[in-house]
């Protein structure tokens, strides 16, 4: 199954694999219509960057002018795994998979499946150089998929087409690579967290013995970072855990069933329309599990899904990222319920 998959990989078709964030969809970085065809699959928008994946061991000069002490070190510490580094791109190599910009995304997964797609896919290429561009195997801004029936779900014309979905098992991880900009060291920007994720910025911090920035307005675009994202289609709603217990007993004008996502039990009062889902109060076990229960529920038939804010401690970080993008996405839904 591997090397029928890289076969179609290095025919400049489309695959989509496991890694230990989420499942991904994944053409040859260097094939400008192997990675249109990933664009056109999700409906991404061409300037939105996608990410590069390389096997373990892989030379990244194919792909980045230059490899910071920084970089290195962060390498050293953290790949295989879930750590996106920003570098300047080796022009004019990976323009399309850069969104044009003069910087470019890249990782090594850890999932020994996209592993051993990755070596395979390589020994193909000449001078064994692939990488393989690879989002998340899902339609543009909605719910990442954690296992293979996820992407089966999402994409039934290109499976049936022949696309082959490797089946990893659920990710471990569940949630997207943390990203990390480090292409404008050389103009005195240090690091800059685009987009949190399990590798925290005090692992970073740890690690570079320097602090870790919020973006500016210089930043380059990153993979997963726009207002709204990883949403699904039933109207989603951050609230306190006030708001939900006055929910719980009916204090709502919405019709249809509501479902409620909290850390607590379901009160023994609960509201005949109310269905409540108790979750797990551990960062970790929330992330892992945080897009395969969004995508349960949204086909539950409910009218509006009421999720507890989580903490907002530096652990959790992640975790709202996630949670508040999903909720942006409805932002300008008035109707139903309001944390206020």
């Amino acid at each position: 199954m591997i090397a029928a998959a890289a076969a179609r990989l290095l025919a400049g078709e489309v695959v989509a694999f496991p890694t230990e964030t989420v499942y991904g969809l994944g053409a040859d970085a260097d094939n400008p219509e192997a990675v249109a065809r990933i664009y056109a699959a999700k409906g991404r928008p061409s300037n939105h960057p996608v990410i590069v994946h390389v096997a373990p061991g892989a030379d990244l000069g194919y792909w980045v002018r230059e490899i910071p002490p920084e970089a290195q070190r962060l390498i050293e510490a953290f790949w295989p795994g879930p750590l996106t580094l920003i570098l300047p791109r080796a022009l004019p190599r990976g323009e399309m998979v850069s969104g044009g910009q003069d910087s470019i995304g890249v990782r090594c997964p850890s999932h020994p499946v996209a592993q051993a797609l990755l070596r395979a896919f390589a020994a193909g290429k000449p001078g064994g150089q692939g990488g393989v561009a690879a989002p998340s195997a899902n339609k543009f801004g909605q719910v990442s998929p954690t296992h293979a029936d996820h992407v089966r779900y999402e994409f039934p014309d290109e499976v049936a087409q022949g696309m082959p979905v490797l089946d990893g098992g659920p990710s471990e991880v569940g949630i997207e690579s943390t990203i990390l900009d480090l292409s404008r060291l050389r103009q005195g920007v240090g690091p800059v967290l685009l987009r949190p994720g399990h590798v925290t910025p005090a692992q970073i911090e740890a690690i570079l013995g320097q602090p870790v920035s919020m973006p500016d307005a210089a930043a380059p675009r990153a993979s997963g970072t726009l207002k709204a994202h990883y949403a699904p289609h039933t109207p989603l709603e951050l609230v306190s855990a006030q708001r939900l217990i006055e929910v719980a007993r009916g204090q709502n004008a919405q019709n249809g069933r509501v479902v409620v996502v909290a850390f607590a039990k379901a009160p023994a009062d609960l509201a005949p329309e109310i269905v409540w889902r108790q979750v797990e109060a551990d960062p970790d076990r929330y992330a892992q599990v945080l897009y395969a229960m969004l995508r349960e529920l949204d086909d539950g038939g409910y009218a509006r899904i009421l999720v507890q804010a989580p903490p907002s401690d530096a652990a959790w970080r992640a975790v709202n990222d996630r949670i508040g993008r999903a909720a942006a996405a409805f932002a300008l839904d008035t109707t139903g319920f309001s944390n206020a």
